[in-house]
């Protein structure tokens, strides 16, 4: 799969159960109306997965062009791209964790490996790992920390300092949080913060399962 999923791999119809099980945000809720039939819409104008579905919605002008010719409302397929395109967020930079120190980040840098997915690549087996120990001089243990920071941010939703809170609670690996109960996660989150007061945010139960679901979704390509 790699670090994203692969959109092509999620049928429309595929979607239509993934969407009628997700805990939608509030400004999601109008892709939660009538599912099967808007979903159904989309497929009768050619549109098999969520791959072609993005590259449907890519921008204001083919979401206009696309509403045209479906009949579906611009906000809902505004929301639809929004949430689709969730799939792919944005890598975590490096240098943002607070945890990483400024000589690893500096020697990452000069190897051009300035975020979480550049560096993916690198931090796939234990073998791979020792390797890039050996070749940039990075401790082992820091190697093995930016894996878990890197398989962490995979998760939608999850950017550095969250990573981080997820790698200090011990919940430290995509497959970790896939199998966790959301209960029980919101109070290991919750009473870690309390202690060390890492994040200022409100974090709450239907977060934690929202990352969870997020992480069911992926791959656990990242072995330890």
């Amino acid at each position: 799969m790699g670090y994203y999923i692969d959109l092509k791999s999620i049928n429309i119809d595929n979607y239509k159960k993934i969407l009628k099980t997700t805990e939608l945000i509030p400004s999601w809720k109008i892709i939660g109306e009538d599912i099967d039939n808007n979903l159904d819409i989309i497929k009768k104008h050619g549109i098999n997965d969520l791959d072609e579905l993005s590259i449907a919605l890519k921008d204001k002008s083919k979401i206009q062009d696309f509403s045209s010719l479906s009949g579906l409302p611009v906000k809902y397929l505004e929301v639809l791209k929004r949430v689709v395109g969730g799939y792919r967020q944005k890598p975590n930079r490096i240098k943002d964790f607070s945890c990483i120190s400024e000589d690893i980040v500096n020697k990452l840098k000069k190897l051009e490996l300035k975020n979480t997915l550049k560096l993916y690549s690198k931090v796939l087996t234990t073998e791979k790992r020792a390797e890039f120990s050996k070749e940039t001089g990075i401790d082992p243990t820091e190697v093995l920390k930016l894996a878990k920071l890197t398989d962490l941010s995979r998760i939608r939703w999850v950017n550095h300092t969250f990573a981080y809170v997820l790698l200090e609670s011990g919940y430290d690996t995509v497959e970790k949080i896939a199998k966790a109960d959301y209960k029980e996660l919101y109070t290991t989150i919750k009473q870690l913060n309390e202690e060390r007061k890492i994040y200022n945010a409100h974090i709450g139960e239907r977060d934690m399962k929202m990352v969870i679901e997020s992480a069911q979704s992926l791959d656990f390509e990242i072995e330890y």
